[in-house]
């Protein structure tokens, strides 16, 4: 039997896991952005940006990448939040491209450190994500008001999908 045939049957029997399923579980995602937040917290860069932070802060954002990942539902149900609230959060914000590097750099950094899943798919899909969620916090960052509907709905986010190409509509400046 050929290898792609020998994969497609095991697929066939083990489903393929949500990207949160394959991470572990909420414990693994509060402990990554816990230990993250904690580096933010202690760089030059990014701690201006995050000293005033909520003490919920690392949790919902744990929670919220967790339910974009397949997970539960911790951030709309038990945090209240949604999607227009996230993005809500970096309005007006005035995020560098130098920022979100070092964010995303410190993120890598701590997902290693923890033992987040290390397989090339995992690490792709996670990476992808954090790329294009930072990208999009900048943008948002640099507008004067929420650009989408409070009934928008959550992202979700797996091992491949893609949005499509980005085209910014009126009220964003192109990168």
């Amino acid at each position: 039997m050929a290898s792609y045939q020998v994969l497609n049957a095991i697929k066939m029997t083990n489903p393929i896991p949500t990207l949160y399923e394959w991470a572990g579980d909420m414990k693994t995602f509060e402990t990554l952005f816990d230990r993250f937040y904690d580096k933010v917290l202690k760089d030059e860069l990014l701690v201006d940006v995050f000293k005033n932070m909520s003490p919920d802060h690392r949790a919902h954002v744990a929670h919220f990448v967790a339910e974009v990942f397949g997970g539960e539902k911790l951030y709309t149900t038990q945090d209240n939040g949604s999607h227009a609230q996230m993005i809500g959060k970096h309005i007006g914000k005035m995020l560098t491209e130098e920022k979100r590097q070092r964010w995303v750099q410190l993120l890598l950094q701590t997902a290693d450190e923890v033992g987040l899943k290390s397989d090339p798919e995992f690490r792709s899909a996670f990476v992808g994500y954090i790329e294009w969620g930072t990208r999009l916090a900048v943008i948002n960052s640099q507008l004067p008001e929420l650009p989408i509907a409070e009934t928008e709905p959550m992202p979700k986010w797996g091992w491949g999908e893609t949005g499509g190409p980005y085209i910014p509509d009126s009220t964003t400046k192109p990168s």
